[in-house]
């Protein structure tokens, strides 16, 4: 995969308000830890998070959306008219049907003659909607668009707390399975990418690669109950995770594609200047870069305050540690992007 006509124009993002540290919600499952003879702290222990953040009760995922296709906006000369396609690359949805990308395209005031489409892919969603973006810009097809993600991560946890204190005959193994499922924040980004020859900054997306080891995808599984509900903020949604799987297999499937991500840009390990990853938690992302052989002082990890915003999490890291700095003009940074599946896909940057 490669790409020779594409810039990253402007990155946006939103963050909650409502910080809950990991030591509230073990608080709130205190009933079960007391029964099990858990030690507390042993989710920030295990995990690396300290806090996560969730947006208000009520709150749909399109809305932190909106705010962060906005930001976007913003940070660009690019006038919104010039946007050919629009796609909602989040897990959280607003509803089935329609596609949330309508709810955003009709707020941010996009034109008629934009393509608009919601993409789910778990937590890789956002990139793959970069590449498929991307790729139709350097088809031709278009010249610019939007790639925007809203996650509502406050539901999950909250139903999983609830029904992990109302189980009555609760096991160290169930909330095992259940412990990836409280590590879950929220977020919003967006990213427009241009064609060169409109782009005000020149920063490059040169391509990559990406690979599936579709043989694991039950090691995580997420539903809503209810036939006609999504991830909103009146579902109830729930997830079931083989972390330590998911881990051992995910390392596995991001060593090939990180493979063949360098050898479709010419890179070395040493030719990258930076990192921005998928976040997890702090043992995931000491196992990825150890099995790719990597420098771990060249990433930047905002899991510990944000946790895991699902597809969120890379592209808003990304933003944040561009607006703190750490990416300076000429230097490669690597998109590190995984997610459950397992589905995995690695791009690089010139900026």
């Amino acid at each position: 995969m490669r790409f020779h006509n594409v810039c990253i124009e402007a990155f946006g993002y939103v963050l909650p308000e409502n910080i809950v540290t990991s030591a509230e919600v073990e608080q709130k499952l205190s009933p079960l830890y007391d029964k099990l003879k858990l030690p507390y702290g042993r989710l920030e222990l295990m995990t690396g998070i300290r806090e996560r953040r969730f947006w208000n009760r009520g709150t749909l995922p399109s809305e932190g959306s909106i705010k962060a296709g906005e930001k976007a906006l913003e940070r660009t000369s690019l006038t919104r008219d010039r946007l050919q396609c629009l796609i909602h690359a989040a897990v959280s949805r607003d509803f089935l049907e329609p596609a949330t990308a309508t709810v955003v395209h009709h707020a941010l005031g996009i034109p008629e003659s934009a393509l608009v489409f919601d993409l789910s892919n778990a937590c890789l969603g956002f990139i793959n909607g970069m590449v498929i973006l991307a790729s139709l810009i350097e088809s031709g097809e278009i010249s610019a668009g939007m790639v925007v993600a809203g996650e509502h991560g406050g539901p999950l946890v909250e139903t999983t707390i609830a029904r992990l204190l109302s189980d009555p005959a609760p096991t160290r193994e169930k909330l095992k399975s259940a412990f990836a499922s409280l590590t879950i924040g929220s977020g919003a980004a967006a990213v427009i990418l241009t064609h060169t020859d409109i782009s005000k900054t020149g920063h490059r997306l040169l391509g990559g690669a990406s690979r599936t080891a579709s043989r694991h995808n039950g090691l995580c599984r997420g539903g809503v109950e209810g036939a006609d509900s999504a991830l909103d903020s009146d579902s109830q949604p729930t997830m079931k995770t083989d972390s330590e799987r998911l881990l051992q297999e995910g390392c596995l499937v991001a060593s090939r594609t990180w493979a063949d991500a360098k050898n479709n840009l010419g890179w070395s390990n040493e030719d990258v200047d930076r990192f921005f990853c998928h976040q997890v938690g702090t043992a995931h992302r000491r196992a990825l870069f150890a099995s790719l052989e990597l420098d771990m002082n060249k990433d930047y990890p905002t899991v510990e305050y944000l946790g895991n915003m699902g597809s969120v999490s890379l592209p808003a890291t990304m933003a944040i540690g561009i607006d703190k700095g750490l990416l300076k003009a000429g230097q490669r940074a690597a998109l590190l992007g995984i997610g459950s599946g397992i589905s995995c896909c690695m791009l690089g940057v010139e900026w």
